[in-house]
């Protein structure tokens, strides 16, 4: 028989873009109807040889052909079917999750007791990633300020006050401020004293509650109204009403911005609240741990990328003010003069092989005679030096001389937080390094001091990990009804206070609470 004629070269065109645009524009974007029916009536090629056949395709991710198994909007070629889907994890659970997935997760070995406990850990996150939030800012504002202060010097900025804001070790803050996005923003024009080290090194530093955070830098001549005092102590025994010196000239200098605006150092905190420490005991020597605290959080955060705090005393920790409270707390703060503010670590230097200088003559003969340390240990020894003028208790070379024969001076029991105080500073004052505890322990020594657990916990039972363990439980579901229930009233929007809480209970384990609580109450 003859062979049939070809076919039109039309149709053969048209057999060839169909595989290529209808089955394209199905599976990349919704189906058609025609497209819905026209896949579905397809046999599947080969179907007995496919499902005995090994694929280098993995089960998962070949598309289903079965002639009853359509595709449809909730399900694209390399998806799972939707019954085959992994339960979610505690952290991905909410009010709003569905009932059926909730049954699943339910269903799983840990249960319900481990259902709740991980939504407790997962919340508390939350929680503290949106309070860090609202205390420093969206890293990506920050970004955008970044770049558009990129280049620019004093001409950019409008000087709020002539005289310096703070005045640390080191350097001398000015307020300025600056139009960004139609909104007056106040930042502070940090001038770096001379003879000090290079600030260099804080450029490469992360986002960090306790860590000084600069947004730019630029080289330019001082404005000519800008005063410089000497000293803190010569401006305050200046006569009233004279005005402090300007500059000879106005030199060439590198300034740094900072978004955050000092108001105080820490020593001239320290040197206010002599009258406050004695008649509220316990709670300026709570609000001293709180300080502590953030020093040791700001501590770890340098040791991790290998920076050192250059002179870890009162004169060079800054303190900038929180958002503002709400007014039914700022009374009662106020009134005691304990409104907690954020502590900056502000003065750094790179760590390398050699040792970490001493700061002062009186570092130099404290630790004369000691065993050299290696280099992070000189953090514990200035910590450890720091909680004394905190609790204004005389830290001079002459109480010190003591320290080789551990004849510390003595901090007085005033509140309950003294007892924990005397013996966290011995702690990292030991004279034999092995023996000192770390950053990282003292952290959690005045964690425990602040939020438990207290000595009375093991009064009535043995102290053992389940007990730890259970108290972790107890105390983290406590804390969130707190918050639920600050959020109803008039309590406000948690703060400084409320993020260090939450650092503590998202973290904390019973293991490590059993250390803790062995070196704080021996």
């Amino acid at each position: 028989d003859p062979l049939p004629p070809p076919l039109p070269k039309k149709q053969l065109q048209r057999a060839e873009s169909l595989p290529e645009q209808g089955p394209s524009r199905h599976w990349q974007g919704d189906p058609t109807p025609w497209a819905a029916s026209s896949l579905s009536s397809i046999p599947p090629p080969h179907l007995p040889h496919e499902e005995g056949a090994p694929s280098s395709i993995p089960p998962r991710d070949r598309p289903s052909w079965g002639p009853k198994r359509p595709l449809t909007k909730s399900q694209s070629l390399g998806e799972p079917v939707a019954r085959s889907s992994p339960s979610p994890s505690p952290a991905e659970v909410t009010f709003g999750t569905a009932d059926g997935e909730l049954g699943r997760l339910l269903e799983s070995p840990a249960g319900v007791c481990g259902v709740v406990l991980g939504c407790q850990v997962a919340t508390l996150a939350r929680l503290s990633a949106r309070i860090q939030e609202k205390l420093l800012g969206s890293e990506e504002r920050q970004r955008l300020l970044e770049a558009e202060l990129a280049g620019k010097g004093w001409a950019a900025f409008s000087i709020l006050e002539r005289e310096p804001c703070c005045q640390s070790g080191d350097a001398w803050y000015f307020p300025v401020g600056f139009t960004f996005e139609q909104s007056q923003l106040v930042f502070a024009a940090k001038v770096p004293k001379p003879c000090c080290a290079s600030l260099g090194v804080q450029s490469s530093l992360g986002a960090h509650c306790s860590i000084q955070r600069l947004i730019s830098r630029f080289t330019d001549r001082l404005p000519w109204e800008l005063v410089f005092p000497e000293s803190t102590e010569e401006q305050s025994q200046s006569p009233s009403g004279e005005e402090p010196a300007h500059l000879p000239t106005c030199p060439v200098l590198q300034v740094f911005i900072s978004p955050e605006v000092p108001y105080q150092t820490l020593a001239g905190f320290v040197k206010g609240t002599h009258g406050l420490h004695r008649t509220s005991p316990g709670h300026y020597e709570r609000l001293a741990c709180l300080l502590l605290l953030q020093v040791c959080m700001g501590l770890e955060h340098l040791q991790v990328q290998n920076i050192g705090q250059g002179d870890l005393c009162p004169e060079n920790l800054l303190l900038v003010q929180c958002p503002c409270l709400p007014q039914s707390q700022q009374g009662k703060e106020a009134s005691l003069g304990l409104s907690l503010p954020r502590l900056l670590i502000s003065s750094f230097f790179k760590v390398k092989d050699k040792q970490r200088p001493c700061s002062t003559s009186q570092e130099q003969d404290w630790t004369k005679g000691l065993a050299a340390p290696p280099t992070p240990v000189a953090d514990e020894l200035n910590l450890g030096m720091l909680i004394y003028p905190i609790l204004h208790v005389d830290i001079s070379l002459e109480n010190t001389l003591g320290f080789r024969s551990n004849r510390l001076p003595e901090i007085p029991s005033l509140s309950i937080y003294s007892t924990g105080l005397k013996r966290l500073a011995m702690l990292l004052l030991h004279t034999d390094p092995c023996k000192r505890v770390s950053i990282e322990q003292a952290r959690s020594i005045l964690q425990v001091l602040l939020w438990g657990p207290r000595q009375e916990l093991f009064a009535r039972s043995k102290k053992s990990l389940t007990l730890l363990r259970n108290w972790v439980e107890v105390k983290r579901a406590l804390l969130l009804l707190k918050f639920a229930e600050n959020s109803a009233g008039v309590a406000g929007s948690p703060g400084l206070e409320e993020w260090l809480c939450c650092q503590y209970f998202k973290e904390v384990t019973e293991h490590t609470l059993y250390q803790v609580t062995q070196a704080l109450y021996a």
